[in-house]
């Protein structure tokens, strides 16, 4: 009877086992099968699968959802589906770093709100919004000392230190006139997705740095297209420093004055889109 019931237990737990492993083994098969169908995908779309998806919304209160409305107009062109993805994006953003400000600066709901949201335009587009690479947002009231090259900086974006740092006085700025192609936040959130594209390799990590080598390859090879870009006063002569800041100022004219930027330059426009996976708010 004992051995009748120990033998009873061990097949029990045997089976159990063996039905861990087959579900595991499902499971391997079956994220395996999905990578592979959206590989093929973004090869011929340039495009995940899906951005949004969500078992449960994380919510603003009262407060940030009227920053939000007021204060930030690309929130505003959104449908009202887009909005609620836009608004648990944020919170969940604000959730995840750490805000501190310093020489005075004390960090309300406006700066969360309006920093959060700035990331979170750039990266609607994206599946993984977090930009892994920042961890502590750093608020000072006006332009700061950087020790890092001894002079006076606006923001700036310090990956060894995973530290985004931004001067308040001139991140209101970037919002104040909206069709000047001159906006800080955009710009050095720009930097920060750009370096965590290098670094991840998610399907919208890969999407951005493929995108961007292939702008760089399209500007390389088409001297007219990069004459043009140089003459042109669309984009500030800062754009010309180098690959970095010329991203920065592309995407800050992308955001601010789209039609302008279609029209003058589509080929340029075409890939940016396609970087920042871009087919909301009627870009």
């Amino acid at each position: 009877m004992r051995t009748t019931l120990l033998t009873t237990d061990f097949d029990l737990g045997s089976k159990i086992v063996l039905g861990l492993f087959f579900a595991i083994l499902v499971y391997i098969v079956l994220v395996y099968a999905f990578k592979m169908i959206e590989m093929g995908f973004v090869l011929k779309y340039k495009k995940p699968l899906y951005n949004h998806f969500y078992f449960t919304l994380k919510h603003l209160n009262e407060k940030q959802k009227v920053i939000l409305q007021t204060q930030f107009s690309f929130y505003k062109k959104l449908e009202n589906k887009e909005k609620l993805y836009f608004e648990h994006r944020v919170a969940s953003f604000i959730s995840d770093k750490d805000f501190i400000g310093r020489d005075g600066v004390i960090i309300d709901e406006e700066i969360k709100v309006l920093v959060a949201a700035t990331a979170v335009m750039l990266t609607f587009g994206f599946r993984d919004f977090y930009i892994g690479l920042i961890s502590k947002i750093i608020i000072y009231p006006k332009a700061f000392y950087s020790s890092t090259n001894k002079n006076y900086h606006k923001g700036e974006f310090n990956p060894k230190l995973a530290t985004l740092v931004i001067s308040w006085e001139d991140f209101k700025k970037g919002f104040t006139n909206e069709k000047d192609n001159i906006n800080l936040g955009i710009h050095e959130f720009t930097h920060a997705i750009h370096i965590n594209s290098m670094k991840e390799r998610d399907v919208s990590a890969t999407i951005f740095s493929d995108s961007f080598k292939e702008l760089s390859d399209l500007l390389a090879m088409n001297e007219v297209l990069r004459n043009s870009l140089m003459a042109s006063d669309y984009f500030r002569k800062y754009a010309f420093t180098n690959q970095f800041e010329f991203l920065a100022v592309a995407i800050e004219s992308f955001i601010e004055t789209p039609k302008d930027f279609k029209i003058q330059f589509p080929e340029v426009y075409s890939k940016i889109k396609q970087m920042l996976n871009f087919n909301v708010a009627g870009y």
